[in-house]
């Protein structure tokens, strides 16, 4: 939080890279945005784990000539190589800075003025297409919209505690951590580690301990934590609290009502808030204490929002199902401050990702149900991006690197109903190498996946297959094994266009 505070002061724009990356993925990050500074860690603490940060960062700058210098902080003390004239250690350049400021007696840094429009930070994401893709925000829509938002949802009042559980790798850690509750002036609270380390009652000690407020969590956290039982809930005082919150994922009916009775003892009000990385900060959500919430349902588009529902073809959808609820593709009609800006180095691919599918719609890639009050639920992905445990990750990108490993020949990778995380990632596989049997192979194949991505993209499953579905054109029918991972087998449609359709009946059976 320092680091990006302090780039904020000076006007340098900020891009945040998870921790949990490989050195491929940071490496392709710094190209892409022309990176010349790095702010980094010796190591980090993740449950009961250390987790190396510096000797990542330094394979990932093998062959490359912009970064200028590498800043690292201490914090696990574990052996690090600090190379000349490139590494520098945080601590000595604060020494630096205090004797300068001893030495003429300046004690205050005045910000830096910006543009309402020059860029404030670069957050990559992934899309339907193997290469993560850098938006960029501005520093005044984005900062007005996160503070208006962080206000209104959560009812923010002045003296309150909120607790974003998230990781500041990501947009909701940027969001509602860093720039929404301080540009409010809360009191903003951050942990380290994970909820289930070192007990499953980690989230609720730190509530009872400083007394929270405002707790804003992921259905993925509430649905682990669920798992351990109301065990870790004894003896934990969380009578502080007065609103919850979801984030990154569409929560289920049972989490939402466990969420519910036993955290919010029936009397929070729970936000279930929908946006994006693109977006910049929360697009629909019930207002807490002010609109009704209703169970898994995102609720009611904030002020001057105006989302639509439309078909394939781009048309609005008015026919309702048998439920009596209107079901189409997302987008959004009008701009609001912290829509993105642009795709660092690549305005075309802006436009085309989320402007062209539908015209004069920005097209948010998911799929929604609107009821006859207005209200939205969210159900999921349409486009070729996954949602595990409130990350995305595309398909392509997993793909490309699972056919990095020297066996494969193919893969297509979908999503498939996970207990935990909402959406697991399901990689079939056609394997051409001789190297031990199948358990080794899917082992190497997860092992090459860690290493060009980073473990957050590991399959859950990998079906080794003779061939894939597909059409005489060559595209194959990722919706025909979306099916089959789901174990919807009876409505697979019709396979006799494929170029082989007995391979559909081999997939079916050899399915983990």
């Amino acid at each position: 939080m320092y680091a990006v505070l302090g780039c904020a002061r000076i006007g340098a724009i900020h891009s945040v890279i998870f921790g949990g990356f490989s050195a491929q993925s940071i490496a392709d990050r710094l190209y892409d945005a022309n990176a010349e500074f790095i702010i980094t860690c010796d190591g980090a603490y993740r449950g009961g784990k250390d987790i190396p940060l510096k000797s990542v960062i330094d394979d990932a700058l093998i062959g490359n000539r912009q970064i200028k210098k590498v800043i690292v902080y201490t914090r696990t003390r574990i052996p690090v190589s600090m190379i000349k004239g490139r590494d520098v250690w945080w601590e000595d350049e604060m020494d630096i800075a205090e004797e300068q400021v001893e030495k003429n007696g300046v004690v205050s840094f005045p910000a830096e003025e910006m543009d309402a429009e020059d860029p404030l930070f670069i957050l990559y994401t992934s899309g339907s297409t193997g290469k993560p893709k850098g938006v960029v925000h501005s520093c005044a829509g984005y900062m007005l919209w996160t503070t208006y938002t962080f206000v209104n949802v959560f009812q923010y009042q002045p003296g309150d505690i909120h607790f974003c559980t998230a990781d500041i790798g990501w947009i909701t850690g940027h969001s509602y951590i860093v720039y929404g509750p301080l540009c409010a002036g809360a009191t903003s609270l951050m942990f380290e580690g994970i909820p289930t380390w070192p007990d499953a009652g980690r989230f609720w000690d730190i509530i009872d301990k400083h007394k929270v407020n405002i707790l804003y969590t992921a259905p993925t956290a509430i649905r682990s934590l669920m798992g351990f039982g109301l065990e870790p809930l004894k003896g934990k005082d969380l009578s502080s609290l007065k609103i919850l919150g979801t984030v990154g994922e569409p929560i289920n009916e049972e989490a939402w009502h466990w969420y519910d009775d036993h955290i919010g003892k029936n009397k929070c009000p729970i936000v279930d808030t929908w946006w994006q990385t693109e977006t910049g900060g929360c697009l629909i959500s019930n207002l807490a204490g002010i609109t009704p919430a209703k169970a898994s349902w995102a609720t009611l588009p904030m002020p001057g929002v105006q989302p639509v529902l439309v078909d394939e073809n781009g048309k609005e959808v008015t026919e309702k199902d048998e439920h009596g609820l209107l079901k189409g593709n997302l987008c959004i009609q009008s701009p609001w401050p912290s829509i993105i800006r642009t795709t660092w180095g690549d305005h075309e691919r802006c436009r085309t990702n989320y402007f062209a599918t539908y015209e004069n719609l920005y097209f948010t890639g998911d799929g929604a149900l609107k009821d006859e009050h207005g209200n939205y639920r969210i159900t999921g992905r349409v486009d070729d991006v996954l949602n595990v445990s409130g990350h995305r990750i595309g398909t392509a990108e997993v793909e490309n690197a699972i056919n990095m490993h020297a066996g494969v020949v193919e893969s297509a990778v979908v999503g498939y109903p996970h207990d935990i995380k909402g959406q697991g990632i399901y990689a079939y596989v056609i394997y051409n190498g001789h190297h031990g049997d199948d358990e080794l192979r899917r082992k190497d194949i997860l092992q090459t996946v860690t290493r060009i991505i980073g473990p957050i993209a590991k399959p859950d499953k990998i079906q080794f297959v003779s061939g894939l579905p597909k059409t005489r054109s060559g595209k194959i029918m990722r919706r025909i094994l979306r099916k089959i991972a789901e174990g919807e087998t009876s409505s697979l449609g019709d396979t006799s266009t494929l170029l082989d359709p007995a391979v559909v009946e081999e997939i079916m059976h050899g399915k983990l």
